[in-house]
């Protein structure tokens, strides 16, 4: 599949892996493929994230709260407020294992101490989806190659903490499809 990804899309992936490897997690996540993406410059997908305004000085803000959900163990927002309603404070539960176990323990990233992890990193269910739905993306749109501009497409139509972080921003598929356009060649990110 990767023989029809962009150079662009390829550069995503190969940044999601720098992301896990400088996180020391031994898979790569949706979170890792975000984080490459917000990395971009220059690209469709950066053009549409900044068109939206979650680009240039507000990638910042979307970066911190990834890494607040990753704080939560992943969660998403509407999950912290549904155990919430079950009596389940997120916030106090992560301040008590963090107080014990150190901070960001239950990101699933390894800091300091401990064994690092130096084998190769395969991709988490998560992310393998998120490179099936640009496939599917990019075919939706009638595009031959796969951008980056797919990967966050696709990113937004899987539920998880990267649709509802960007989301929060103001990137949802719906934006986006009015950014990029159909994939006809029409709107303003067509090339």
């Amino acid at each position: 599949m990767f023989e029809r990804f962009t150079k662009d899309a390829r550069t995503v992936v190969q940044g999601a892996v720098g992301h896990a490897e400088a996180a020391d997690a031994r898979t790569v996540d949706t979170g890792h493929l975000l984080l490459a993406l917000l990395d971009r410059e220059g690209s469709r997908a950066s053009f549409a994230l900044t068109a939206l305004g979650a680009g240039g000085e507000r990638r910042d803000s979307v970066r911190r709260a990834l890494a607040e959900a990753r704080r939560r163990a992943g969660l998403t927002q509407a999950e912290t407020d549904a155990l919430a309603g079950l009596g389940i404070d997120v916030s106090e539960v992560v301040a008590r294992v963090e107080e014990v176990h150190g901070v960001g323990v239950m990101s699933g990233e390894r800091k300091g101490g401990g064994r690092r992890w130096s084998g190769h990193r395969g991709f988490d269910r998560g992310a393998k989806e998120v490179l099936e739905k640009a496939l599917r993306v990019a075919v939706a749109r009638r595009d031959r190659r796969i951008g980056d501009e797919h990967l966050l497409l696709a990113l937004t139509i899987r539920p998880g903490v990267p649709a509802e972080v960007l989301a929060d921003h103001g990137v949802t598929h719906e934006s986006l499809t009015r950014v990029l356009g159909d994939g006809s060649g029409e709107g303003a990110g067509a090339a």
